[in-house]
């Protein structure tokens, strides 16, 4: 389902629920997110859809599988402030790869999707984030 228009360059936005269990990962008190379909910004929602969002909508490089998918899509948005975000990050990256996805392969397909024009060097970020692995 995608969401609203986003407020840093305009694109769709696909909108998620946030699960109790990740809220602390969400900067803010709201209940879901939306991410980006180009610029891969992620920004707090206040009223989160139900059912399983289409991050396919974002890219073919997303999981499928929401439990990986709605980490996955939390720490795309946080990478941008690494260094603020660096332990929630690092919880991301291994609840992602314990539902079965390597977010490094996600976070190089994305830096190659000639659809995504993300505000964060991801090929950089990436280099960074493998190091904190």
């Amino acid at each position: 389902m995608t969401g609203m228009e986003c407020p840093t360059c305009g694109a769709a936005t696909v909108a998620f629920a946030v699960p109790e269990d990740l809220a602390a990962y969400l900067p803010g008190a709201e209940d879901g997110a939306a991410l980006c379909t180009r610029c891969l910004s992620l920004h707090p929602v206040d009223s989160a859809p139900d059912g399983d969002p289409s991050f396919e909508a974002v890219s073919d490089a997303f999981p499928s599988n929401p439990d990986a998918a709605v980490p996955m899509a939390l720490l795309v948005g946080l990478v941008e402030n690494l260094a603020l975000y660096r332990a929630e990050i690092s919880d991301l990256l291994e609840l992602v790869e314990r539902a079965g996805t390597d977010p490094l392969l996600v976070l190089d397909r994305l830096a190659c999707d000639p659809d995504i024009e993300a505000e964060t060097d991801l090929a950089g970020r990436r280099r960074q984030l493998e190091q904190l692995l």
